[in-house]
C-alpha cells in the first residue's frame, strides 16, 4: 500500500521537489501575466519556455545546459516543462483558452498552497502517467509502484547504486553482452527518473568497479515525511543531532 501525506506549505522538504517547483511557477506566471501564450500546436511559446529555463533551475537542465546546443528552445526540448503542461491541463489546474494557457480558479488557489499542490500533482504523476511513453525506448519495466516504492524504501535508505537496485528487482545483472541492458534502461527511465522528478530520490555519479561511471541513489529528506509505506517499519529511526 502507498500513502501520500499532505505536508504543510512551509515544509522545507517540499523545496526538494523540482516538479512541484515548475508546476507552481507555471501557475503563478499564468496568474500574474493573464495567461501564457500558446503556439498553433498548443505548446508554450518560446518566450515562456526561455523564461522557465532561466528560473526553474531544473537539476541537470540548467539554462546553460539547455542552450548549449540550441539558440532557441521549444517546449518539447525541455521535457519537465512539457510534462508539467500536460499535468496541469489533465488535472484541470490550467486550461487552454483563445490561444493562451490560463490557470483555473483551483489552479490559482493551489499555486499559493504548495503542500496541497504537491498532493494534487505528484501522486498522479507517479502512479497514473505512462512513463514509458516518453522514455527513449518506450518500453515499460516489469513491476508496479507498490513493489518499487516499498523495496527502494529499504534498499536506498542509506544509498544504493543503480546496478544493485536493478539486481534486487530482477535477480540478475544488466549487461551489454547479455542483451538485457534495455531492461535496465526501462527501469531507470520509468522508475528512478520519475522518483527524481518527484523529489524523492537524488543521485551522484561515482566510479564503478569496472572503471566506468555509475549512479548512486539515495532517498531525499522529502521521502519519509511525504510517503507512508508498508516497509517503513523496517527502517531505522532518523537520528537527530
Amino acid at each position: 500500500m502507498i500513502g501520500f501525506n499532505v505536508l504543510p506549505d512551509d515544509a522545507s522538504a517540499l523545496d526538494l521537489c523540482p516538479l512541484l517547483r515548475v508546476a507552481r511557477m507555471t501557475l503563478q506566471y499564468a496568474v500574474e501575466h493573464g495567461g501564457i501564450d500558446l503556439t498553433q500546436t498548443k505548446a508554450f511559446k518560446r518566450t515562456f519556455v526561455h523564461w522557465a529555463a532561466a528560473h526553474v533551475d531544473w537539476p541537470g537542465m540548467g539554462y546553460e545546459e539547455l542552450f548549449r546546443y540550441n539558440k532557441v528552445l521549444n517546449e518539447y526540448e525541455f521535457p519537465p516543462l512539457e510534462m508539467t503542461h500536460f499535468l496541469l491541463t489533465k488535472l484541470k489546474l490550467g486550461r487552454h483558452y483563445k490561444g493562451t494557457f490560463k490557470a483555473t480558479k483551483r489552479g490559482a488557489e493551489l499555486a499559493e498552497k504548495r503542500g496541497q499542490l504537491f498532493d494534487e500533482v505528484i501522486p498522479f504523476f507517479l502512479l497514473s502517467i505512462d512513463h514509458a511513453s516518453y522514455s527513449r525506448f518506450q518500453e515499460a519495466p516489469i513491476g508496479n509502484w507498490d513493489t518499487w516504492l516499498n523495496v527502494i524504501n529499504v534498499e536506498a535508505d542509506h544509498g544504493a547504486n543503480e546496478k544493485h537496485l536493478f539486481r534486487t528487482f530482477h535477480g540478475y545483472d544488466a549487461l551489454w553482452a547479455s542483451g538485457n541492458w534495455r531492461e535496465a534502461a526501462a527501469f531507470s527511465s520509468c522508475v528512478l527518473k520519475p522518483l527524481e522528478w518527484a523529489g524523492f530520490l537524488d543521485h551522484v555519479e561515482i566510479k564503478g568497479e569496472d572503471g566506468g561511471k555509475e549512479r548512486h541513489y539515495i532517498k531525499t529528506d522529502l521521502w519519509r515525511p511525504a510517503l507512508s509505506l508498508e516497509t517503513d517499519m523496517m527502517l531505522k529511526p532518523i537520528q537527530r543531532h
